[in-house]
């Protein structure tokens, strides 16, 4: 099939990047200067959760299963949008999910919009536990929201879906431009790096 555009659903990371309380800011800074060095580099100092980023298993369970040691077509499908937009995230969304395996969910709800106020951090939508069960029953790969988590403490649904080896994608951005969007597929690709979680470079191609 002919692409006819691709959308970054990423955002970028940067020094002033907003992040949680229990969360450090990326670093980056320049260390080499191509003048002085003959050649420019730049130094990453980050944690594996700021920003548009991939949960791996090892995240909030006991498995042993780095985000390295994860198949590389786990992180590439077909992709379907929800627009959970001033919704509640419970099953009645998912009446018109299709039956086919291994899709890529993504939800929209618009809290892409508030990344970099106090709100996007304390006040985010939750995804209710029997939205994450029947994902886990129509047997996805993998979950993406524009908003920090999908539950808060104790972190239930993050569990449901770590124990049935469904990835989550978290702080995607952009969802909006794929409304009425038919046929997409998703690319969301982690750095390859023995960690729990990576930072991660997502972007969906329509047909």
């Amino acid at each position: 099939m002919k692409i006819k555009k691709i959308i970054d659903l990423t955002h970028t990371i940067s020094n002033s990047m907003p992040v949680h309380k229990y969360d450090e800011p990326p670093k980056i800074e320049k260390i080499r200067n191509l003048e002085k060095d003959k050649y420019n580099d730049y130094r990453l100092i980050s944690g594996m959760h700021v920003g548009t980023h991939i949960d791996g298993p090892e995240h909030l369970t006991n498995s042993n299963i780095l985000i390295s040691q994860i198949p590389i077509d786990k992180f590439i499908g077909r992709g379907f949008l929800i627009d959970a937009r001033n919704k509640k995230i419970d099953k009645s969304l998912l009446r018109d999910l299709s039956d086919e395996e291994n899709l890529i969910v993504l939800i929209l709800t618009g809290f892409d919009k508030k990344f970099g106020t106090q709100k996007y951090f304390d006040e985010h939508p939750v995804v209710e536990a029997d939205f994450a069960q029947e994902l886990v029953n129509r047997k996805i790969k993998m979950i993406g929201i524009d908003f920090f988590s999908p539950d808060k403490y104790p972190f239930e649904v993050h569990k449901i879906f770590f124990e049935n080896n469904i990835l989550i994608i978290e702080n995607l951005t952009n969802l909006d431009k794929l409304v009425e969007v038919k046929n997409f597929e998703i690319i969301a690709l982690p750095i390859k790096i023995d960690a729990d979680s990576a930072l991660a470079r997502v972007v969906a191609i329509v047909y």
